[in-house]
C-alpha cells in the first residue's frame, strides 16, 4: 500500500527536457522560418522578448536580491505592510458639497486615500472649498493628495491651513501636495513665472514638509510624459531627470539629497501591458536609488513614495466597458510591481464625469485585487523569474541611457526648451499609432471585436476649465501632445455616426466552413471604422450572392471565403455584384497571382491584415458616403 505521506514523483519516469530539445521542435514547427521573426518580439524600447525563458537565462545579479535590500529593485521594505497599498480614487468636481458627497461615498466604500483636483476644471483654490470638500473626512489617517498643476503651491498652502483648521499635528499630517513644475510646463507648454522663482517656492515647499514625514511636496510625474505617447523607458527617464532637476534646486538652497528624497514621489503611469508595468516599476526602485547612490544618499531611495494612477491613453470612449478589463490589468501590475498608492481611473473617464456606479466600479477593483486576490501580502511575487528580471534590467538600462543623453544635453529643461523631449516622445507614439493602424497591436472594442450601434453609456461632459492667457507666460515651450491610444478609430466612428451609417454587404461564398474565418475577420475590421457588415451564412453561386445584395439596398460589397473557394468563384461572382449594382468591390485576403484577373473583373480593393487600417477604412467612407 502506497504510503499517503511520501513524496509521489510523476515526473520520475520521463526524461528531463532542455532548451536545445525545445528550439528542435520549434524549429520543425517553423518549418524553416525565421525564429527572432515569428516568435520574438520587441517593445516600444527595442527590448527583445523571447517566447522562452530558462535556467541559462538568470541574472547573476538578482541571484540574492531580497527585499528590502539595496538597489531595492525587489521593494524597499523586508515585508510589505498593511495591505499592501493606498487605495486613491480621483476627484473632479468644482461643487465642493457635490465632492466632498463623492469623497465620503467612496471612503464608505473602502477608500482609503483622496486625490482632488484643484482649479482648472476642478475645485476653487481656497481653504473654504477645501474644507468644504474634505467634512466629515479623518485628515490625520486619510492621504489627500493635490492635483493642480500651476496652482499646486496655492493649492498647498489652502490644504496646510485646512490641516492647522483641524489642529491635525504636523507628524498626523498625510498626503501630496504634487507640485511639478517641470511637468505642468511639459503638458500645458507655459510658466507664468521665471523658473527662479518657481523653483524658489518649490524649495520653500520641501522646507514646509520637512516637519510632515508622511507628506511629499514634490512629484516627479512621468505620468505626464506617458498619456502624450511615451516609452516605458522614456517616462523613466524623465521621471529621473526631473528628480534630478529638483534635487539640485534643493542641494542650491542647502538641502540635501538625502533630506529631499522622501519629500519628492514618483508618479509612473500603469497600463494593460501587465509585465512591463511591473517591470517599470522594478526598474523604477533600481534607478532612483541608482541615483541617490550617485548622489551619495543611497539609504533614501528607501523613503521615495511611488503613486501609480491606471493609464488615461488607454482608455476608450467607444464601448467603455472594456475600460473595465483594462484598469483591472493594470491596477494588478502596479499591486505586484509594488505602488505604495493606487489609483484606478474610472471606466467612464474618457468620456466625462464618472457617476456613482462608475466610481464603485473602480474602488471595487482595487478591493478585489487586495482583500480577495491578496495582492499586496506578497513582496515582490514576480522577483525570481527569469524573464521579469531580464525585462527589469533591460528595461532600466534602457532608461538609464535615455537618462544620461538627457543630462548631456543640460538636463530636463533644455532638453524641453529645445524639442528634443518632445521629439523623441512624438516618435514614439507615432510609431505606436502605426503599430495599431496595421493590427501589430490591437485594442479590444476598438480596433479589434468592435460593438457597433449605443454601448448603453452616458456621461456628464467634464466642467470646462478657464484657459489662462498666455501673455505674460515667462516660459514657453512646445507642449506635449496628450492623446489617447483609440482616438483615429474613435474619429471614424463619430465620422461614421454623423453620416448616419455605412453599409457593405458580404458575399461569402460557401459553405461556413470556407468563408468563416475572412468573414468574421472582415466584420470587425468594417466595424472598427464604423461599417456595418451585412452577413448570411454563405451563398452557393454567384447569382445567389448578387440577388441578395440587391435586395440589401447596399451599394458596396465585399466578396468573402478562402482561397480555394476564391479560385473557383471570386472573378464570376465579381461580376454579377457589378452588374446588379455594385459601385464599390472588395475581397477579403491578398490577390497574390489573381490579381490582374479580380481586378480585371470589377474588384476594386482587396481588405487584408498588415495594411493601415485606419487610412483603409478612412477611404472607404469616403468612396461610401
Amino acid at each position: 500500500m502506497t504510503d499517503p505521506t511520501s513524496n509521489l514523483a510523476l515526473a520520475s519516469g520521463f526524461p528531463q527536457a532542455g532548451y536545445d530539445q525545445w528550439r528542435a521542435l520549434v524549429d520543425k514547427a517553423l518549418k524553416g522560418a525565421d525564429f527572432d521573426k515569428r516568435l520574438v518580439t520587441k517593445t516600444a524600447d527595442g527590448i527583445a522578448i523571447k517566447p522562452l525563458y530558462a535556467r541559462k537565462d538568470a541574472l547573476v545579479s538578482a541571484e540574492g536580491a531580497l527585499p528590502g535590500a539595496a538597489p531595492y529593485t525587489r521593494g524597499t521594505s523586508a515585508v510589505r505592510g498593511g495591505t499592501g497599498w493606498d487605495i486613491r480614487t480621483i476627484h473632479v468636481e468644482r461643487d465642493p458639497a457635490v465632492a466632498n458627497a463623492a469623497i465620503l461615498e467612496d471612503l464608505e466604500g473602502g477608500v482609503n486615500s483622496i486625490a482632488l483636483h484643484v482649479g482648472g476644471p476642478g475645485l476653487p483654490i481656497s481653504k473654504e472649498a477645501l474644507e468644504t470638500a474634505l467634512a466629515g473626512v479623518l485628515l490625520d489617517v486619510c492621504p489627500v493628495a493635490l492635483i493642480a498643476g500651476e496652482r499646486a503651491f496655492d493649492a498647498a498652502l489652502a490644504l496646510n491651513a485646512v490641516w492647522a483648521a483641524r489642529a491635525i499635528p504636523d507628524d498626523a499630517r498625510s498626503g501630496s501636495f504634487g507640485a511639478d513644475p517641470l511637468g505642468t510646463l511639459a503638458i500645458t507648454g507655459r510658466l507664468a513665472e521665471p523658473l527662479d522663482t518657481v523653483m524658489a517656492r518649490a524649495v520653500a515647499l520641501v522646507k514646509t514638509t520637512m516637519s510632515m514625514p508622511r507628506v511629499t511636496a514634490l512629484s516627479a510625474d512621468g505620468v505626464a510624459y506617458h498619456v502624450a505617447g511615451a516609452s516605458e523607458a522614456q517616462e523613466l527617464a524623465l521621471v529621473l531627470a526631473t528628480f534630478v532637476a529638483y534635487l539640485r534646486a534643493c542641494e542650491r538652497a542647502g538641502i540635501s539629497p538625502a533630506d529631499a528624497m522622501p519629500r519628492i514621489s514618483v508618479a509612473l503611469a500603469a497600463d494593460a501591458d501587465q509585465f512591463s508595468t511591473i517591470a517599470k516599476l522594478r526598474a523604477a526602485r533600481m534607478l532612483v536609488w541608482q541615483m541617490a547612490q550617485s548622489c551619495g544618499a543611497g539609504d533614501a531611495a528607501a523613503k521615495v513614495k511611488f503613486n501609480v494612477p491606471t493609464s488615461y491613453r488607454m482608455m476608450s470612449k467607444r464601448d467603455p466597458w472594456t475600460n473595465i478589463l483594462r484598469t483591472t490589468i493594470a491596477c494588478a501590475g502596479a499591486a505586484i510591481g509594488g505602488a505604495d498608492a493606487i489609483c484606478v481611473l474610472p471606466f467612464t473617464f474618457a468620456l466625462g464625469k464618472p457617476d456613482a456606479f462608475a466610481r464603485r466600479v473602480a474602488r471595487n477593483i482595487q478591493i478585489v485585487c487586495q482583500e480577495e486576490s491578496h495582492l499586496g501580502r506578497v513582496t515582490d511575487p514576480s522577483g525570481g523569474s527569469w524573464y521579469m528580471e531580464q525585462l527589469t534590467q533591460d528595461m532600466a538600462r534602457k532608461a538609464w541611457e535615455i537618462f544620461q543623453d538627457i543630462e548631456a544635453r543640460g538636463g530636463i529643461l533644455p532638453g524641453l526648451t529645445t524639442g528634443y523631449v518632445q521629439e523623441m516622445i512624438e516618435a514614439a507614439a507615432e510609431a505606436r499609432a502605426n503599430s495599431i493602424a496595421k493590427a501589430r497591436s490591437q485594442l479590444t472594442g476598438i480596433s479589434a471585436f468592435p460593438l457597433l450601434g449605443d454601448d448603453g453609456i452616458k456621461a456628464e461632459p467634464w466642467p470646462r476649465a478657464e484657459t489662462p492667457s498666455i501673455a505674460n507666460a515667462e516660459i514657453e515651450v512646445t507642449p506635449l501632445k496628450v492623446h489617447r491610444l483609440g482616438e483615429a478609430f474613435e474619429a471614424l466612428r463619430d465620422a461614421a455616426d454623423a453620416h448616419g451609417g455605412y453599409k457593405v454587404f458580404l458575399a461569402s461564398m460557401g459553405e461556413i466552413v470556407d468563408h468563416n474565418v475572412r468573414s468574421t475577420w472582415t466584420k470587425n475590421y468594417l466595424a472598427a471604422g464604423g461599417i456595418e457588415a451585412l452577413t448570411c451564412d454563405g451563398y452557393k453561386t454567384p447569382e445567389d450572392a448578387a440577388a441578395a445584395f440587391t435586395a440589401s439596398g447596399a451599394k458596396a460589397a465585399c466578396i468573402c471565403s478562402s482561397d480555394a473557394v476564391y479560385a473557383g468563384v471570386a472573378e464570376e461572382t465579381a461580376k454579377a455584384l457589378k452588374a446588379a449594382g455594385a459601385t464599390l468591390i472588395l475581397l477579403a485576403g491578398r490577390p497574390g497571382g489573381k490579381e490582374a484577373a479580380f481586378t480585371a473583373a470589377g474588384v476594386d480593393q482587396y481588405l487584408f491584415a498588415g495594411a493601415d487600417a485606419v487610412a483603409t477604412l478612412r477611404g472607404l467612407q469616403e468612396a461610401l458616403g
